[in-house]
């Protein structure tokens, strides 16, 4: 018999996926990670009431339950890697650097420990084994719940990770999976699902962060839609990458005409393409975050959503920051790739082009894209099938 440990979170997810696999035929152990730190968070965590939840699915479903204590861990990886990322003016992605550190690497290690073939998750994400010149090749592909699928999250995968890990909710819409978790009575059936960043719950961003970052006043500037600055150059390029180059390049706003309007208590705690938090009214529309400098302590912003400081069809990703999912399918230099990307969870996979150059890849939009954010991750798709991501620079 097979022996599997299911990272059991409290919610239905990872519950209804220790039943399917328990009545599937595998030996099953359920573990919960204890991030929880009461001192850093302020009770805002939610994870004794996750952990009590996972504890009593564990013996509704007569499995074995261990706690796993990562809150250094994930002090060192998760916590440690966003303070960093926001005070050099990047938005991490914390989700995504929990998964590739955490669940599917510490995790997986103390799981292997305990004698077990496999982990398994909750994400809403298909697995397919092919061959190709002999050799197996773990695969992930986008769950059947659209709405659901969580392979952007997974974006930084292994294949010996894929191989270790089963996701049994791949083929399952969340609807489905409720009316399982109902159908067996697990006590957590109706549980709302979790809010927020991985394992920190629904937080005040800004206070959190300020923990580590002091707030300090600065100014917010307005650029207007009709700067000089978005006038096109009449410039010309001695090839296609160098015009990639200077278009994935951000705008240098200290060039432009832009005016003080107010100020704020930290460029740091402000993202491309945010609206709440900049408190300032008398505009014909909503004031937005086109751009921040966290060294001059400055965040630029623009009048309504459809303002040019916002949109952009080109990024660039350094070359220590590409990952590959399918290392068969890499890009050797001055090669280029038709793919499907996604810059953030849940946005529809947009028609894109890879090119990989000398010191990166650089990645062309068919179209315009909301907010491209330096921090985020890029990840890219052929079809279905996630092959590949990286941070965007």
């Amino acid at each position: 018999m097979k022996k599997v440990v299911v990272a059991m979170s409290g919610g239905v997810d990872s519950s209804v996926s220790a039943l399917i696999l328990k009545k599937s035929g595998y030996e099953v152990i359920g573990m919960f990670m204890n991030y929880w730190n009461h001192l850093l968070l302020n009770n805002h965590c939610s994870l004794n009431q996750d952990g009590l939840d996972a504890m009593l699915i564990a013996n509704q479903l007569n499995i074995p339950f261990h706690v796993l204590e990562m809150r250094n861990e994930y002090k060192k990886y998760v916590l440690n890697y966003m303070f960093y990322g926001y005070k050099i003016g990047y938005t991490p992605n914390p989700d995504i650097l929990c998964n590739k550190k955490i669940k599917f690497h510490l995790f997986l290690k103390k799981a292997i420990s305990l004698g077990a073939d496999f982990i398994a998750t909750g994400h809403y994400v298909k697995k397919k084994i092919i061959t190709k010149n002999n050799k197996k090749i773990y695969s992930l592909l986008i769950g059947k719940d659209g709405n659901k699928d969580q392979s952007y999250f997974l974006c930084q995968l292994t294949q010996n990770q894929i191989k270790k890990t089963i996701f049994p909710l791949g083929s399952l819409t969340k609807k489905e999976v409720r009316s399982i978790a109902k159908k067996n009575g697990l006590s957590n059936a109706y549980k709302k699902e979790s809010q927020g960043l991985c394992f920190l719950g629904k937080i005040q961003l800004s206070d959190f962060l300020s923990k580590k970052i002091p707030r300090k006043k600065g100014e917010i500037i307005y650029i207007s839609s009709h700067s000089e600055i978005y006038k096109k150059e009449n410039k010309t390029f001695s090839s296609k990458v160098e015009e990639l180059l200077f278009l994935s390049k951000k705008k240098d706003y200290k060039k432009s005409n832009g005016s003080i309007i107010g100020s704020h208590e930290g460029a740091h705690f402000f993202t491309k393409g945010q609206r709440k938090g900049i408190s300032l009214g008398g505009y014909k529309k909503a004031l937005f975050v086109i751009d921040t400098d966290v060294k001059k302590n400055i965040v630029y912003t623009g009048m309504g959503n459809n303002h040019p400081g916002l949109y952009r069809k080109h990024l660039f990703i350094r070359e220590d920051e590409i990952h590959w999912i399918r290392k068969d399918l890499m890009l050797s230099n001055g090669k280029y790739m038709d793919v499907f990307c996604r810059i953030r969870y849940r946005q529809p996979l947009q028609r894109s082009r890879l090119y990989k150059i000398k010191n990166g890849l650089l990645i062309e939009f068919e179209y315009m894209q909301r907010a491209i954010t330096e921090g985020q991750f890029a990840a890219w798709y052929f079809n279905e099938e996630l092959i590949g991501s990286g941070i965007i620079s």
